[in-house]
């Protein structure tokens, strides 16, 4: 169907067209089960990384510094890097690459770049981490399997970098792809030979049959700690496992083995056991039906630490794993070091992502093998990732739990919420630690307000719902830095010196309203600091300053910095980011505030200017001002937010008008944008800027169930029926 029309598909399929599609509560729960039922609350997936040279840096491009692993390493001579990715669904993707010597890059066996020599450059090359070589590559449904020739340029130098080339939405770790390794994050990699591989692996196979030998070894661990952690007298370490019995009753259970030094046993949160020196050991828990966790804990005493066990001999009871480690097929997680001053509950341990804080150091749970670091990875598409347009998602979907009285929905969202707070320290660790975060990728690396604002004021909302692990700690850190990290004009105006391209640095964007604004007055309702309310307003009438087109009654969608000139583009969803956050300023700014005339003033000029903006069918089109682009629905329904909102709280002079634009526009979504199904099309995707409208128009397509949508859709329908509901009550 030709984007420009006005209906995404025939009305028999609208979501009008249905026996409750007239009640907005009923559309809001179809779109909302919808939601949820395609992304489920998994947790993350826990696997292990080994230590090695090979890392992901922080733009999540896993660096092969060749020179300094390999010193020796000669021309003619080339190293193989090889990992695999899982797809979901086929699709071309971009991918980063930056050569440093001679590189080969082949796909599922083919050879799909071979660099040339204006093509590789020196690793200490200052643009090198602005200049990635592009390659768009169709990934197949399943695996997808990637092998790296590396070889030593005509410099002298050798090495690559290669990733993922959108960071911030698709932060791609690879799997190591060999039988031996299975599950394990990371790629493995041989020592430089002047021999080619006898073929480049392009599936899932041992890495015998490559006919050549992988690095980083795989060593095991034995229980002995000090090949874990190295001899460390004084210090001290956790083990930990569960009994698993599968029976109907309570069994008697052996535990012996030989203990490498001090060691004591925790049952049931109990000390059952202790010995202080090495030797043979043996002692009997009773082991109910399920499951439950055995703790040991092991210290240093200078001539050995650790413990290995024997056969459980009692039928149908073993010992798993705590939690289900991808490539660990061991019994016991380990976690230390712990310094002597060490004073930690174990058990405050055992759940997600928290780091073990001594004083000294932190430390995470690692596998019973040399270098063998245990880490959690964020593999949902959706469910737990921390960006704006969830941001608005999450905010639809717990408002619709207001209005439908459905607290598994607000606790859904607060699920969501809570799985990115509550692991806020810890992937500021593991950034530090691995180069970048396994999950949290955004909120672990905040480096513009695409970052932050939007999913920060969701969390304030939801830790009004439940308290939210770790939320105030994250919301003070976004305020920080919006507040004081964020680049600024020399007035103050928030804008973006550095964008996630080229193109976009030295911009100021309309949409930075909604990434700023509604976080500034949750926080000021959070602490009581009203400073964040006043800086609110302000940098609302500073984008006033630069973006609104007086003549139009719009905002333009950029400012160009550097030409020290706005775009003149009219994007739909640029200009209802602006008027939704005018909105919530003005739903909890004081009426005696300094500014709230001149910001009342501005949103009754862009309601005069949207409304007159809306087509024919009650939609708003992606360019504002060209009804031949397509009807787009995140615009739409802001506008209907705006106006609904507004009609409640009597900001609008003359509002019929715009009661009769909101219900329009609700209707139109209804018949043309939402189906019966609860899907929702029309939805603009990611932008970056022009100054040609045609951009918007022809390049800026429209995606299915885009999370920029689903959200402010659900809002939109939340404030139509209170303002419906308030009509009638005034009448």
């Amino acid at each position: 169907m030709a984007e420009n029309l006005s209906r995404y598909f025939d009305s028999m399929e609208s979501m009008a067209a249905q026996t409750e599609g007239g009640s907005i509560p009923h559309v809001l729960k179809v779109i909302a089960q919808r939601y949820v039922g395609d992304n489920p609350p998994h947790g993350p997936v826990y696997r292990v990384t080994r230590a090695s040279a090979v890392r992901k840096s922080a733009d999540h491009l896993y660096e092969f510094p060749l020179r300094s692993m390999f010193k020796e390493m000669e021309a003619g001579q080339r190293v193989y890097a090889w990992a695999k990715l899982w797809i979901d669904q086929p699709q071309a993707f971009i991918f980063h690459l930056r050569c440093y010597g001679q590189v080969k890059l082949y796909h599922n066996g083919d050879q799909r770049f071979g660099s040339s020599s204006e093509e590789e450059m020196s690793e200490a090359d200052p643009n090198a981490a602005v200049l990635p070589i592009k390659l768009k590559i169709n990934l197949l449904r399943g695996w997808n399997h990637f092998v790296l020739e590396l070889g030593v340029g005509p410099d002298g130098n050798c090495g690559a970098a290669f990733g993922t080339g959108s960071r911030k939405n698709k932060p791609f770790h690879f799997l190591a792809p060999s039988d031996e390794r299975d599950g394990e994050e990371g790629w493995i990699y041989t020592a430089p030979s002047a021999h080619p591989l006898n073929r480049i692996p392009g599936t899932n196979q041992a890495e015998v049959a490559t006919g050549a030998e992988w690095l980083p070894a795989r060593e095991e661990g034995n229980g002995r700690l000090d090949l874990l952690y190295g001899m460390q007298p004084g210090y001290s370490a956790y083990a930990w496992t569960k009994i698993a019995n599968r029976t109907a009753s309570k069994q008697q259970v052996t535990i012996a083995g030989t203990a490498f030094g001090p060691l004591r046993f925790i049952w049931q949160g109990k000390e059952v056991y202790a010995v202080q020196e090495s030797g043979e050991f043996s002692f009997e828990l009773g082991a109910a039906p399920g499951s439950c966790d055995l703790i040991a804990h092991c210290r240093c005493d200078g001539q050995g630490w650790g413990f290995q066990l024997g056969d459980i001999a009692a039928p149908n009871v073993d010992l798993v794993l705590g939690r289900l480690v991808h490539g660990y097929k061991g019994e016991f997680l380990l976690l230390g070091p712990l310094s002597p001053e060490a004073s930690i509950d174990p058990s405050d341990y055992l759940a997600t992502g928290k780091v073990a804080a001594d004083g000294r150091m932190n430390v995470f749970w690692m596998a019973d093998q040399p270098g063998a670091h245990v880490r959690p990875f964020l593999e949902n598409e959706l469910y737990g990732r921390w960006n704006y347009p969830l941001g608005v998602t999450l905010s639809g979907l717990l408002g619709s739990s207001r209005l439908l009285q459905n607290e598994d929905l607000a606790n859904y969202v607060a699920g969501h919420v809570e799985f990115a707070t509550s692991t806020y320290a810890y992937s500021l660790w593991d950034r530090e630690r691995f180069g970048a975060a396994g999950l949290n990728n955004q909120l672990s690396h905040i480096d513009s307000l695409d970052d932050c604002g939007s999913f920060g004021a969701l969390a304030i909302m939801a830790d009004r719902f439940r308290s939210i692990e770790g939320s105030r700690a994250v919301a003070d850190d976004i305020a920080h830095y919006i507040m004081n990290v964020q680049d600024r004009m020399e007035d103050g105006a928030l804008y973006r010196k550095v964008g996630v391209s080229p193109s976009m640095h030295y911009t100021m964007w309309c949409d930075d309203m909604y990434m700023s604004v509604p976080f500034l007055c949750r926080y000021a309702e959070l602490t009581g600091d009203t400073g964040y309310m006043d800086e609110a307003a302000r940098q609302l009438l500073l984008y006033k300053k630069y973006l609104y087109m007086a003549d139009r009654q719009v905002m333009s969608h950029v400012y160009d910095v550097r030409n020290s000139k706005p775009s003149g583009t009219v994007w739909g969803r640029g200009n209802g980011w602006v008027f939704f956050s005018l909105a919530v300023l003005l739903e909890v700014l004081p009426k005696t505030h300094e500014s709230y005339p001149s910001i009342l003033a501005f949103y009754r000029e862009l309601a005069d200017g949207y409304r007159r903006l809306q087509g024919k069918h009650g939609l708003w089109h992606q360019v504002l001002v060209d009804t031949e682009s397509y009807v787009e629905s995140s615009c739409t329904s802001m506008f209907i937010y705006g106006f609904a909102l507004g009609i409640r709280h009597s900001w609008l002079e003359n509002p019929e008008p715009y009661i009769s634009a909101a219900l329009a526009g609700w209707q139109g979504l209804c018949e043309r944008a939402v189906d019966k199904r609860g899907n929702l099309y029309g939805v603009c995707k990611g932008s970056s800027w022009s100054y040609s409208h045609a951009y918007y128009k022809h390049d800026l397509g429209w995606n299915l169930n885009d999370t920029h949508g689903i959200g402010i859709v659900l809002l939109a329908g939340i404030e139509t029926q209170r303002m419906k509901d308030w009509l009638i009550e005034k009448a």
